[in-house]
């Protein structure tokens, strides 16, 4: 345990870091999207530029790990919605909160967290996560959420205009373009090169930090008060209930004759262990949808997943090699 504490402390600790940073204001509330765009549009996508450049194509696209983590999705989707939709909580809201128990802050925090944990090798695996909840779940949830107008927009313009905005997002192009130089064994030199490496280097802090500004953020401007009933089970959905389905459909699988190692169920198991997506809220309040209710579900993944992740990690044997 100590060892994975080693790892987790410090990812969670800058996440902390950048919330007291925003709360106290010594971050400005008007540099958070600034430093969210960084993120979004500079540092990550290089750092996935890296690490699918440097993983083979069939392990970035591996349709064994895509197809038991969407069902795992779907399913988390449909019994969220199932469960939290009332005369309090009506279908937008209970899609977007859908959208944070099953979508893990995989792109900002998820990478360098697994990497750090399991080594290079879990790039590909959290990598494929990455892309069925960018193209999949979150487009998924999006158009439910908007089902309601459907008389006035029509469903499937709701779905297009979901897609629209998973193709774009820099991180499915930053992936693919360094599949391309994997696929084609071409590698940057040079001015170029260093000048991701530079970029990448940073994402990891600077993500992990303005998880916790976004956080305090979404937290200042939520509209509504919301029982803890309405936002504490979806938390804990996602925590408990997404991990443990994933790794018993990925077993399944396994034991049914998908090419499924170990080490697969692993990366999925703890992609599925991590805290809501915190870009979910900046999405709900976009759509309209009861923010207070989303950032509270995001807060508490974020602050329970600490504890939560690290015992999974621990349980699951992880022995981290740094």
């Amino acid at each position: 345990m100590q060892a994975i504490l080693s790892v987790t402390v410090p990812f969670f600790a800058l996440v902390l870091a950048g919330w007291l940073a925003a709360r106290r204001h010594v971050l400005p509330e008007s540099a958070i999207p600034g430093l969210n765009a960084y993120v979004l549009y500079f540092a990550l996508p290089c750092l996935l530029f890296r690490f699918g450049a440097g993983t083979p194509v069939l392990q970035l696209l591996n349709p064994y790990v895509l197809a038991v983590y969407l069902v795992c999705a779907l399913l988390i989707v449909g019994f969220t919605i199932a469960v939290t939709l009332d005369k309090h909580v009506d279908l937008k809201n209970a899609a977007f909160g859908a959208l944070v128990a099953s979508f893990p802050n995989t792109g900002f925090m998820g990478v360098p967290l697994l990497v750090a944990l399991l080594g290079p090798a879990a790039a590909g695996p959290v990598i494929c996560t990455v892309l069925a909840d960018l193209f999949v779940t979150s487009s998924l949830c999006i158009a439910v959420a908007q089902a309601h107008g459907a008389a006035h927009h029509g469903s499937r313009e709701a779905l297009t205009r979901a897609l629209r905005g998973a193709l774009s997002n820099p991180l499915p192009w930053s992936i693919a373009l360094g599949a391309a130089f994997s696929a084609a064994e071409v590698k940057l030199a040079g001015p170029v090169d260093v000048i991701v490496r530079m970029l990448a280097d940073s994402a990891t802090p600077v993500a992990l930090f303005t998880i916790g500004a976004v956080l305090w953020r979404a937290g200042q401007h939520v509209h509504t008060r919301t029982p803890v009933s309405r936002y504490l089970p979806v938390a804990l959905i996602k925590l408990f209930v997404h991990p443990l389905l994933v790794l018993a459909m990925a077993a399944t699988a396994q034991h049914l004759g998908a090419p499924l190692t170990s080490f697969h169920l692993l990366v999925m198991t703890l992609a599925a262990a991590l805290p809501s997506a915190s870009n979910v809220s900046l999405l709900a309040e976009r759509y309209g949808a009861d923010n207070g209710r989303i950032a509270r579900i995001i807060m508490s993944s974020t602050v329970l997943a600490f504890v939560t992740f690290s015992l999974l990690a621990w349980l699951l044997g992880v022995n981290p090699q740094g």
